[in-house]
């Protein structure tokens, strides 16, 4: 999973023309070692009246990304603006890749956090593997400086994992809002 999700962060993050020079807690090479990856197993018992249970809230990821397995139970739903909630189903061999907070954070706004949330099933058990992948949790994380200019300004303060796990369990989905930069002030 390691390899996977350097790959992954490298292809976005060049998509952005960052280069792993730009990356000053990646090592020489690149490698991003230092993250702190937490594995997550998430289950979800059957339920005969899903509309009374909660699976999972509606919330964002605090992670730079986040890859989820899923058993061949759907239950994972996606928030697309203008369409509302919808569903994503499992595919046999294939992995979920959410954008999170921190992500969207690094790269000002230009890759967005995914709001999503976890359904429970009326007939059949669900379960899901989450890979939460952050940075080392002394790093702080803010708008890398070549995706900022005078027309581009950074629209995020810089904050560490820890510092933003802290939010996040006070503000839950609000977190965003006491990173947000406002007029050379913090908001929050």
């Amino acid at each position: 999973m390691n390899t996977l999700v350097n790959k992954l962060m490298w292809l976005i993050l060049g998509s952005l023309g960052i280069t792993k020079g730009d990356i000053k807690w990646a090592g020489p090479t690149g490698e991003l070692k230092e993250a702190c990856p937490v594995l997550q197993l998430n289950s979800y018992p059957a339920c005969p009246d899903p509309d009374r249970a909660m699976g999972l809230a509606a919330h964002t990821d605090s992670t730079l990304l986040t890859i989820l397995h899923q058993n061949n139970t759907s239950g994972l739903q996606v928030q697309r603006e203008g369409t509302g909630w919808v569903t994503v189903p499992p595919i046999r061999g294939a992995l979920v890749v959410n954008v999170g907070d921190l992500l969207h954070i690094l790269s000002n706004g230009l890759y967005s956090s995914v709001l999503h949330r976890a359904m429970v099933n009326r007939t059949q058990h669900r379960l899901s593997v989450a890979y939460l992948y952050g940075p080392p949790s002394n790093v702080r994380i803010s708008p890398l400086s070549k995706l900022t200019d005078s027309c581009h300004p950074p629209l995020y303060r810089p904050v560490t994992w820890s510092e933003y796990l802290g939010t996040k369990a006070i503000h839950f989905n609000k977190a965003f809002a006491c990173s947000v930069v406002c007029t050379e002030e913090w908001i929050c």
